[in-house]
């Protein structure tokens, strides 16, 4: 039954590899053992992912794995809408959130290699606001804290790096979380009024919760990159992304705010319940806590905040473009962005011996990207120099240049909770290599 259930899967998958629909916005597809992979063994994905549905813990997901430059798997599994009976597509649309921010970083190294700046250069030379930042110290009761002058001024390489001594709010970090909601500082998940150039301004009065340069947290400082690509270039965020990025790599389906011919192919968002299944969340604003989203704010709401951290939607295929761009050393199909040596230094080790928050042993971060440094550590199949992120909706994606090897999985759910099916996915891409 295996034997028949992998030749039809075969048949079909050179269909599709000879058909319209597999030219233009998709990567070129291939028969998994040209480019290395077992056919065998990468239909365990189909069945681990389909078992997660079944069992009533993700309504559906796809799953991308592509190697030496071809799609050797690509695969919807459930439904997009389980209300509406919708089933996944491969071109379904996600909110990738965080993914974003290896966009932005793009951007920026993109006008570093047009000699706008320097990476140490202070921020505060094109956004004046960041002058005089101060830092925050917790000192007692009398007291609650005291506010020092930072010892240095936030430069671009701390916003790569999170470096800068900014914080997310939804941390739930004691005084940072109820100072950036007094002064309306966003996180970029919700309906947010204004321009990200008026948030990152009220950002930049708030103090900083460590000295710049000094320890690593993950934060709004990919916000105010975004921002930064907007004071540079002159142009807005949104507008910069699909001439210089967007347009020239084919894709075709990324935005921050959904035109309205597309809004039917975005993907629900649902959220675990107590008797272990899912319920879906509604459009209208959530608190999980300190943790403040909305399912909704790409189709409805203003649609004026450019969101460098965590604002864009996209599809498995159109994301994967950008993967391969940068696996490729910076060009995809004889578009160019950057250049191979600023490839290398976005995916070196920039923390070193920083003490880190938020980022999991194993792993330190580059310039818009965590960086893979012990698979031991970390405890699974993977490889040294391998780089990643993920998404607070429940996407992620890694680039293994080792193995000429890229691995997407895209689902909608928050909070994931122990839910362990990005690193079986994982798992399963690797042990399919039979090469």
């Amino acid at each position: 039954m295996k034997t028949i259930f992998h030749r039809v899967g075969l048949l079909v998958f050179t269909l599709f590899l000879f058909s319209p629909c597999g030219i233009g916005q998709i990567l070129p597809r291939a028969v998994p053992e040209t480019v290395g992979f077992s056919s065998e063994r990468l239909g365990r994905i189909q069945e681990a992912m389909q078992s997660y549905v079944d069992q009533g813990k993700i309504a559906g997901t796809v799953t991308f794995v592509a190697r030496q430059g071809k799609i050797a798997h690509l695969e919807a599994i459930g439904l997009m809408d389980r209300e509406a009976s919708k089933p996944m597509q491969t071109d379904t649309i996600f909110r990738i959130a965080s993914m974003t921010k290896p966009i932005t970083s793009l951007a920026v190294m993109m006008l570093y290699e047009e000699g706008k700046f320097l990476l140490n250069d202070p921020v505060s030379k094109y956004i004046p606001e960041f002058k005089d930042s101060k830092v925050l110290v917790p000192t007692g009761a009398t007291e609650p804290y005291t506010l020092y002058s930072a010892e240095n001024e936030i430069t671009i390489h701390h916003l790569l790096s999170h470096t800068s001594g900014l914080t997310y709010g939804f941390f739930g970090r004691k005084y940072f979380t109820d100072l950036y909601k007094e002064a309306g500082v966003s996180d970029g998940l919700t309906q947010t009024e204004g321009t990200i150039g008026e948030g990152v301004k009220r950002l930049a009065k708030l103090p900083l919760v460590h000295q710049p340069g000094k320890k690593a947290e993950y934060s709004l400082s990919t916000d105010v990159l975004g921002y930064l690509v907007e004071v540079v270039s002159g142009m807005p965020l949104d507008q910069f992304f699909k001439e210089r990025i967007f347009e020239p790599l084919g894709m075709r389906d990324t935005y921050f705010f959904l035109p309205d011919n597309k809004v039917d192919r975005l993907s629900a968002v649902y959220t675990p319940n107590e008797n272990g299944g899912i319920d879906r969340l509604p459009e209208e604003e959530v608190e999980m806590g300190p943790v403040v989203f909305s399912t909704s704010y790409h189709y409805k709401g203003p649609k004026t905040y450019f969101s460098g951290g965590a604002g864009l939607v996209s599809t498995a295929p159109d994301y994967a473009r950008f993967l391969q761009m940068m696996l490729n050393n910076g060009e995809l199909n004889g578009v160019r962005l950057i250049s191979r040596k600023t490839v290398e230094l976005m995916t070196m080790d920039h923390l070193g011996d920083l003490e880190m928050f938020f980022f999991p042993g194993g792993y330190t971060f580059g310039l818009g990207f965590g960086i893979c440094t012990d698979p031991a550590a970390v405890g699974t199949l993977g490889s040294v120099g391998e780089y990643n992120w993920g998404g607070f909706f429940y996407t992620q994606f890694w680039i293994d240049p080792s193995e000429d090897l890229i691995g997407l999985v895209m689902a909608q759910l928050y909070p994931s909770g122990d839910l362990d099916l990005q690193g079986k996915f994982r798992v399963l891409v690797y042990q399919a290599i039979d090469d």
